[in-house]
């Protein structure tokens, strides 16, 4: 039967909910469990899809198409079950599912409340996402709840817990509680009243925590953690200090020698064998200890929230370990690109275009693409960044002035990127767009599979079939990719299905590494493996460091000899 940790966060939020939780996930399946992660979260928005990345982050996107929270893409990252459609939910998603049980008459005409039938319903959609009872379900059901304990949105959910704890028994269900010890420069001293109060405050709605993960940027002493145990009831084994770290990859070996893999196995009544993270610390050796550096330009829309570009970051540095080198990310904002100061991004190794939505900053992304193309810089464009590639390359090469995408300019000439709906005839004209369509509901996502073109570098790097996960809503015009291709331009992937552009690039002989994606890579890179595509983008940027470098140091010697 599986058995279920809950994850609650206290004092602030952005403490590393989500971190803790795949990290806690990591040692137990290291210790040969199954392991499956659960993120709830407390607003009413059904998904993250249509919110702002400024206010939420990156929408992270599975293999079934669903739109979560970025703290899916960690799960991910750490452990190797996969998530989908049942490993996140919102308040908004569970009150839409009560309220059409409601008006099918499945409550037998009673009064609809929050305890018990929003309380049932989010236990119901717990143990869906567990696969609870069915074959195959996960040994430990790791539940991350979103806020903090005192939040007003967050109560039906951790009412929700307590009662799934009470129903499971015990030994079935384990809380772990992370909080902030602040350190007071001025008293010059970690307080830990905020800790207290938060503790007390879960005791209030009659959950007690077995064990505290107390955020700090530094170690948190015995005293202190004596006195955190004394005041809040939990045995200062359960008591673990969570201390900042350079990468968070360290974390699951931090929790591991504090005891909190062997506290939670014990609090369950798992007899396992003991916990391996040899491959952490293999992994922990190699991003210290690089050979190297190159340095990278992100053009992008989002660049004052790195959490906008959380997945793409992490599969960066995935592929840095990978050609051992460490990738210095540079945030660019596209709004401050221009003809004039373009030149700016001739310093970098490489230059990546990630994706985004609505006009603005979008000629500078269009610049960008341009100057990696005549400069011969390693390029990649994901998504709008291959979609902007496409527009310079048919303005620029091809000789269709004025081409956009519809999303831009409804009115350009030559739309050669477009929604599906658009392609009215076949000369590209356009259709009127219907300006009431539901934004969360016309979107091209989740895992699809491409056949690739032999001969081509997205053949080599993929192989004949190339499946990867998406998430747009305008596609590249099939009405104009024969005039790129006459202009010089390989389209070497279209998906099986409806022959979409999924892969653009330029001959090697032309540029050394130019490719735009229509689909989103990030999401499937892990640490251990990297990813074929970024691994090959890092290593071109590291050929054409050295490229540059030898240029550098022969053009030094010539002005020396004159």
């Amino acid at each position: 039967m599986t058995k279920f940790v809950f994850v609650t966060g206290g004092v602030v939020s952005s403490l590393g909910k989500g971190i803790a939780s795949a990290s806690l996930a990591a040692i137990l399946e290291s210790r040969g469990l199954k392991v499956t992660l659960i993120k709830l979260d407390p607003y009413i928005n059904v998904d993250p899809g249509t919110m702002s990345p400024f206010q939420h982050g990156e929408v992270f996107v599975t293999d079934d198409g669903a739109e979560t929270d970025l703290d899916l893409g960690h799960y991910e990252r750490f452990v190797t079950t996969r998530m989908g459609k049942v490993n996140n939910f919102t308040t908004g998603r569970i009150y839409q599912s009560v309220l059409e049980k409601e008006r099918r008459g499945d409550y037998l005409g009673k009064t609809v409340q929050v305890i018990p039938h929003i309380t049932n319903e989010i236990q119901d959609y717990i143990k869906r996402g567990a696969h609870y009872g069915e074959p195959g379900a996960a040994d430990v059901a790791i539940v991350e709840i979103g806020g903090t304990v005192g939040d007003i949105e967050s109560l039906p959910f951790l009412e929700a817990a307590r009662q799934m704890s009470l129903r499971m028994g015990a030994n079935n269900t384990a809380f772990v509680h992370l909080t902030y010890v602040p350190w007071i420069a001025a008293a010059g001293e970690l307080k830990t009243k905020p800790t207290q109060h938060t503790v007390q405050k879960l005791r209030e709605i009659g959950i007690s925590a077995d064990a505290l993960l107390c955020r700090a940027d530094r170690k948190i002493p015995e005293e202190e953690r004596e006195k955190i145990s004394l005041f809040t009831n939990v045995p200062e084994w359960g008591v673990i200090s969570m201390w900042d770290v350079n990468t968070i990859y360290k974390v699951p070996r931090m929790l591991h020698e504090q005891g909190l893999d062997g506290l939670i196995c014990d609090k369950l009544r798992l007899n396992t064998p003991p916990a391996n993270l040899k491959r952490w610390d293999e992994l922990v050796y190699e991003t210290e200890h690089p050979q190297g550096e190159v340095s990278l330009a992100m053009v992008g829309k989002y660049v004052d929230l790195s959490d906008s570009y959380k997945s793409l970051n992490e599969a960066l540095r995935h592929a840095g370990m990978h050609n051992h080198v460490r990738v210095k990310i540079d945030y660019v904002d596209s709004e401050t690109i221009t003809p004039d100061s373009v030149q700016q991004l001739a310093k970098y190794d490489a230059v990546l275009v990630p994706g985004g939505f609505g006009k603005r900053g979008i000629e500078g992304k269009i610049c960008a693409a341009r100057f990696a193309r005549e400069h011969k810089i390693p390029y990649l464009g994901i998504c709008l960044g291959m979609q902007v590639a496409t527009i310079e390359y048919a303005r620029d090469v091809a000789g269709l002035n004025d081409a956009n995408s519809t999303e831009f300019d409804p009115a350009t000439p030559h739309p050669v990127i477009a929604l599906i709906t658009e392609w009215a005839e076949a000369d590209g004209t356009v259709k009127k767009r219907d300006e009431h369509s539901n934004l969360g509901g016309t979107m091209r996502l989740g895992a699809q599979s491409s056949d690739v073109v032999k001969g081509t570098l997205a053949h080599r790097i993929y192989g004949d079939v190339v499946t990867e996960r998406h998430r747009h809503r305008y596609e590249a015009n099939v009405n104009y990719l024969d005039a790129l291709r006459r202009a010089g331009l390989v389209v070497s992937a279209l998906t099986q299905r409806e022959h979409l552009t999924e892969i653009i690039e330029l001959p090697q002989d032309v540029h050394p590494w130019f490719v735009g994606v229509q689909f989103h890579p990030e999401f499937k890179s892990t640490p251990w493996d990297g990813h074929p595509l970024f691994n090959s983008f890092i290593k071109a940027a590291v050929d054409h460091q050295a490229t540059a470098g030898r240029q550098a140091g022969t053009a030094k010697s010539l002005k020396a000899v004159a």
